[in-house]
C-alpha cells in the first residue's frame, strides 16, 4: 500500500515537527472508507508493533541523548523507515504501542545522585562499579535520602551497592551515568513527530487505541527494558523495589506477530527482547517465532569524541544481541520488504 500523502521522510529529520492531530484524524477516516478498510478488532492474524523510546531525546541531535548511530543520522533514519513501514503495512498492523522513558531529575542513573570522592557531581558517560562505591571513588548524595524518603543514609549507600552488585552478578551492564534524559514535562521526553503522526493515523484508520507503556521512572533502579527493571530488588529483602509489566507480556503473547522498533538497539530495544525472550523460554520457546526485530528501524548508542572517532561505541551489543535472537527462532527481517513477505506472517 502507497503511504498518503501527508507522509513526508523529511520530516524525520525536523525536531520542531508536530503534526495537525486534527487533520489526521479527517485524513485518516477518508482513507478508511476510501480504501475500506478494516477495522483492527477484525483482524485474523493479529500484529502488534512495540515502538520503543521514539523520543526527541533519541532522536535527533538537538536531544540530549541522540542516537546517531556510526553513520551520524542513525536515529534520523530510522524513524523515517518506522513511519514508512506503518503506512505501507497499514491493513495488516493490529496495534502500535510505543514505550516512553520517562525520568526525574533525580534517578540512580542521573549525575544529580553521585558525589566523587571530592564530593563533586559526577559527569555524565561515568561508569560507577561496585569497586567504586565499595572503595568510596563514588558515593550517593546524603541529600538524595530526603528527596526520596528512604530510612537513612545507610540504607542508601546499602541499596547502591547492593544495585551495582546484581548489575554486575547479571553480566548485562553496569550502572552508567547518563545525561539528563527524557525528563517528564521536557520537549525531549515527546514522541518524535513523524512517528507520532504515523500511529495517530494508523489509530484512527484502524480503530486502534494506541496505549502507551511508561517506563524508567523508579528512582533506585535502571529501566532499560520495557518488561523487566534492571534490579527490582532491595538490600534488605524487604520486598521488591517494583515488578515486572505482567499484564504487558501476557498481552503482547496473545498476538500472532510481535515487531520490535525503535531506539536504542543497543539498549532498550535489546533489553527489553532479552526480557521478552526470558519470558517465552519459561512458557513456551516455540513463541519466539512471533517476534519480528526490523533491523533497519533502530540503531546503537554511539559517542562521538570530537576528533573523528568515538569515545563510546556500543555497536557490537546489537550486533551480538541480533545473533543471539535469531538463534533463538527470532525472525531479523528489514522495512524494506512487505510484511506479507516476512516469515511466518498469515496475512
Amino acid at each position: 500500500m502507497e503511504p498518503p500523502s501527508h507522509y513526508d521522510p523529511d520530516r524525520a529529520k525536523d525536531w520542531a515537527y508536530s503534526p495537525d492531530q486534527r487533520a489526521i484524524f479527517e485524513a485518516a477516516r477518508r482513507w478508511r472508507k476510501e480504501r475500506a478498510i478494516a477495522p483492527a478488532a477484525a483482524d485474523a492474524f493479529t500484529v502488534e508493533v512495540v515502538a520503543v523510546d521514539v523520543q526527541k531525546d533519541f532522536c535527533f541531535p538537538e536531544g540530549s541523548l541522540y542516537v546517531g548511530g556510526r553513520s551520524g543520522t542513525g536515529a534520523i533514519d530510522d524513524n523515517g523507515r518506522i513511519a514508512g513501514l506503518i503506512y505501507r503495512n497499514l491493513p495488516h498492523i493490529t496495534a502500535i504501542t510505543p514505550t516512553m522513558d520517562t525520568h526525574y531529575p533525580i534517578q540512580i542513573f542521573f549525575a544529580s545522585f553521585w558525589l566523587d570522592d571530592g564530593g563533586e557531581p559526577v559527569r555524565p558517560h561515568t561508569v560507577i562499579s561496585l569497586d567504586s562505591v565499595q572503595s568510596g571513588a563514588f558515593r550517593p548524595d546524603p541529600d538524595v535520602v530526603g528527596v526520596l524518603g528512604l530510612p537513612d543514609y545507610d540504607w542508601l549507600v546499602k541499596q547502591c551497592r547492593h544495585y551495582c552488585a546484581e548489575l554486575e552478578k547479571a553480566g548485562k551492564y553496569q550502572l552508567y551515568i547518563w545525561p539528563e534524559h527524557c525528563l517528564i514535562g521536557g520537549a525531549g521526553h515527546t514522541l518524535a513527530g513523524v512517528f507520532h503522526e504515523a500511529r495517530l493515523f494508523h489509530a484512527y484508520a484502524r480503530e486502534s487505541q494506541s496505549e502507551v507503556e511508561i517506563k524508567g521512572g523508579h528512582p533506585l533502579t535502571e529501566n532499560y527494558s520495557v518488561f523487566n527493571p534492571e534490579v527490582r530488588t532491595r538490600w534488605d529483602g524487604k520486598g521488591p523495589l517494583t515488578g515486572k509489566r505482567t499484564a504487558f507480556i501476557d498481552r503482547l503473547l496473545g498476538r500472532d506477530a510481535i515487531v520490535f522498533v525503535g531506539q536504542a538497539g543497543s539498549h532498550c530495544v535489546k533489553s527489553s527482547i532479552e526480557d521478552f525472550l526470558s519470558e517465552i523460554r519459561e512458557r513456551d520457546e516455540r513463541l519466539a517465532g512471533k517476534c519480528y526485530v526490523v533491523t533497519d528501524c533502530m540503531s546503537a548508542v554511539v559517542v562521538p569524541d570530537g576528533k573523528g572517532g568515538f569515545a563510546a561505541d556500543f555497536t557490537p551489543f546489537m550486533d551480538e544481541a541480533f545473533e543471539r535472537f535469531a538463534a533463538a527462532g527470532v525472525h531479523l527481517v528489514e522495512s524494506t520488504a512487505d510484511m506479507r513477505d516476512w516469515p511466518g506472517m498469515r496475512l
